[in-house]
């Protein structure tokens, strides 16, 4: 079974590669919803969570909870390939090589411009309306080392043009990795 992840600073259209992938039958974990949930246990926002965590387990707790989460599935079966979406420091991209042979990951990139557009328009609890509150949200993942693992990574797709067009080329990235 074939695990991959994809990682992408907010607004940058991991959701659609999450989308595309499941309609090729791949099961799709999200790191943001691990966070999410633990966030809404804590009553904090996901922001305090996602440097919570790392503060108190280490940088790797989200891997490790996310690779918990994965091989539960893979013992359920029923599944060709699982998508990790959200991958966003070295150490998590670390404990999933170690964790999956050939394990494979996929960046989006879009420019600061378009993705603050993205995130207006989406409005999801996390986003910022403001470009100020915008900004500290990247430089908060680009602490993570969000930047290396998309620097790093064995694809990468430039998302700024039409939906059309950037669906057609997730279609492309995902076929020539087997999916």
């Amino acid at each position: 079974m074939q695990v991959m992840g994809v990682s992408g600073l907010p607004g940058s259209g991991k959701s659609f590669v999450s989308d595309v992938a499941c309609e090729k039958g791949a099961i799709i974990v999200s790191m943001g919803d691990i966070i999410r949930e633990e966030a809404k246990k804590r009553g904090e926002s996901t922001k305090e969570t996602a440097k919570n965590l790392r503060a108190e387990h280490g940088e790797y707790i989200v891997s490790e909870l996310t690779v918990k989460k994965i091989k539960k599935l893979q013992e359920e079966g029923n599944t060709k390939a699982i998508l990790v979406e959200g991958i966003r420091s070295p150490p998590e991209v670390d404990m999933f090589k170690e964790n999956f042979d050939n394990f494979i990951i996929i960046s989006i990139f879009a420019n600061p411009e378009i993705r603050f557009k993205r995130l207006q328009k989406r409005m999801r609890e996390d986003d910022s309306q403001d470009y100020a509150g915008f900004k500290k949200r990247d430089d908060t993942e680009l602490g993570f080392g969000i930047g290396t693992v998309i620097s790093l990574s064995d694809k990468l797709i430039i998302n700024e043009s039409d939906l059309e067009s950037y669906i057609e080329e997730i279609r492309k990235t995902l076929e020539e990795i087997g999916l």
